[in-house]
């Protein structure tokens, strides 16, 4: 069953930054995952958006770990790291699924 990626990060190094994206994208095939959306405008309802908010559709949570374990994205995530503050990465499924 599939599993959605979330991630929002404030963004203070642009330049830096934009080195991260394309990294991840050639990743995501060999593990299922397929951006569903990624937006640094996001339109605020409610709250406070941050910088870039982006959700990624993986077939299991099993994928979308291995993909966050994987020792390549291990050094992409470094670009990340060190362009960005105030994260927060989380794995969602619809409520009231199993496993």
């Amino acid at each position: 069953m599939a599993v959605y990626y979330i991630g929002s990060y404030d963004i203070h190094n642009m330049e830096e930054f934009m080195k991260y994206p394309p990294k991840v994208k050639e990743l995501l095939p060999k593990y299922g995952g397929k951006v569903l959306a990624s937006d640094i405008n996001a339109i605020v309802l409610e709250g406070t958006a941050k910088t870039m908010n982006a959700i990624i559709e993986f077939p299991s949570e099993e994928a979308v770990l291995a993909m966050y374990n994987d020792p390549e994205y291990q050094q992409i995530k470094k670009l990340r790291q060190h362009a960005t503050s105030n994260t927060s990465m989380v794995v969602v499924k619809q409520f009231g699924q199993e496993g």
